[in-house]
């Protein structure tokens, strides 16, 4: 059977199974622990014939001799056994549940579906495919509140080929939801240097790739989907899970991507005397941290400077208000241009998180050592925002709309990049800003925009309706999202609500 038709397959079956009130989410993890089983089973046999981690009893082998109620048992007992298990086994497998209703259709995803295919001979890139396919219809299932751990595609993608990450590079993701980035970097290396040695080959696959992941089931889907592209063993566990701003772990990196989840600043509930219901701020105090604060994106930015080597390089996904904000933030954005070299900052539109409301960008910096005198010397900053309408389902962001940007970040060699701004060009999406400029304005704000927005002075070229209906509904949920935030702040650090 053809790559396709197996995709098309898995995909048919999951529509029978939403019938039964099944969601993607939980389709995708049945299938993780299942795929999980097969291939460790495959893996045991010639020409392979290595060590299952897999205890025996609780194989594949076990399950497909299995019918109705009695492999029904032997599927829950199989998943309790394998979540007390060490390394990968226990990151694959830890709170697993059962979530089918119907004993028949699972046997017929185990026995017509799976059994019938060998996983570990498909190639890393359908079986990758296929599931981050699956990831991405899960994302789009608002319900389930998935789509804060997708970035899209395209837009990692672009992230990476201006990063260029090379053979013998470590990368980490603090933030690293179902592992998008660290899969965009290993497809990176691996098709850019085809003649890697044997050495820089088996480094890539077990010794280059750390991640952190905060919700143990997202972790799950990590994990898998990186050990269907060939990421990751028993030995070698890329995922930890965890809250990454905890702590230092200790480790540096070469090379830091992340998209680190948006949303309101930390909290924690606390239920007092007579049902009244307080919210206390966490902040998070670290020596590290040049300031200490309850916003999680500039507790982000914080961290990666940290986990990043000296000369390392980052790039993160971060809301606007990381870049405007008072406070904590102008203190973190003045020791940021000062203490690492901040040279690239992408502007992008609406529509392009499944998380509504969220207005981002991408900035990037290098870590440098301690110096007298500022590292950063030029902000560039590309605006892909000013008159650009993207929407998640009609007008979805392509890879080729950040052609332009990753031609003006000149990866070959970014310290010889050239404007496309001019007073010739107006319409130039890409300019130089100088330090003196960035220090000097406002709060160090790095909110900067010059393009002149054609919907406000020309209506014959405003965007589709539904277009223009999208973006009213992103800006109206960020307006939201700020004012609950000043409300949160109007008390100090706790909020009072009266029980009902």
């Amino acid at each position: 059977m053809s790559p396709s038709n197996i995709v098309q397959k898995l995909w048919n079956y999951c529509n029978v199974l939403r019938d039964d009130g099944m969601s993607y989410g939980d389709y995708v993890e049945q299938l993780t622990y299942l795929l999980f089983l097969k291939m460790a089973d495959e893996r045991s046999r010639p020409p392979y014939s290595q060590k299952s981690p897999v205890l025996a009893g609780y194989d594949w082998p076990s399950l497909v001799k299995k019918d109705g109620d009695e492999l029904f048992d032997h599927y829950r007992h199989t998943l309790e056994e394998l979540g007390r298990q060490k390394g990968l086994l226990g990151l694959i497998f830890t709170k697993s549940q059962n979530k089918f209703q119907d004993p028949a259709k699972l046997r017929r995803l185990i026995v017509d579906l799976i059994d019938k295919e060998t996983w570990v001979s498909m190639s890393a890139d359908v079986k990758g495919d296929a599931y981050e396919g699956l990831l991405e219809k899960n994302a789009q299932d608002t319900k389930s509140g998935a789509g804060q751990y997708f970035t899209p595609r395209p837009l990692i993608q672009a992230i990476v080929d201006a990063m260029a990450p090379r053979p013998g590079d470590t990368i980490s993701d603090p933030a690293c939801g179902t592992g998008g980035f660290l899969l965009a970097a290993h497809d990176y290396v691996v098709k850019h240097y085809p003649n890697m040695t044997s050495a820089e080959k088996k480094k890539l696959r077990g010794e280059s790739f750390k991640g952190w992941e905060l919700v143990q089931a997202t972790a799950r889907l990590c994990a898998m989907n990186m050990l269907l592209h060939g990421i990751g063993s028993q030995e070698f566990e890329p995922i930890a899970v965890g809250d990454s701003l905890a702590a230092d772990p200790g480790e540096r990196f070469d090379v830091v991507l992340t998209n680190p989840p948006f949303g309101k600043k930390s909290s924690t509930t606390i239920v007092g005397e007579e049902g009244k219901v307080s919210k206390e701020r966490d902040t998070v105090e670290r020596d590290d941290f040049w300031a200490t604060t309850s916003n999680k994106q500039l507790n982000f930015v914080q961290h990666v400077k940290t986990l990043l080597k000296q000369n390392g390089r980052a790039a993160l996904v971060l809301p606007d208000n990381v870049l405007f904000e008072g406070g904590a933030g102008e203190t973190i954005r003045r020791k940021l241009l000062h203490d690492c070299d901040v040279h690239t900052l992408l502007r992008l539109p609406t529509g392009l998180f499944y998380a509504q409301g969220v207005k981002a960008n991408v900035l990037f910096f290098d870590k440098k050592p301690a110096a007298e005198t500022p590292w950063t010397r030029k902000l560039w900053i590309y605006d892909l925002r000013t008159n650009m309408h993207f929407t998640l389902k009609t007008s979805t962001l392509k890879r080729e709309d950040l052609d332009e940007f990753v031609k003006c970040y000149h990866p070959e060699n970014r310290h010889d990049r050239k404007p496309t701004w001019s007073q010739d060009n107006p319409d130039g999406r890409w300019r130089a800003y100088d330090y003196e400029d960035l220090v000097n304005r406002d709060k160090a704000s790095l909110d900067i925009f010059w393009l002149r927005d054609e919907s406000l002075s020309d209506s014959d070229n405003l965007p589709a309706p539904e277009v223009i209906a999208a973006e009213i509904v992103e800006d109206l949920e960020a307006a939201l999202e700020q004012f609950r935030e000043i409300l949160a702040d109007m008390d100090g650090n706790s909020i009072e609500v009266q029980g009902a």
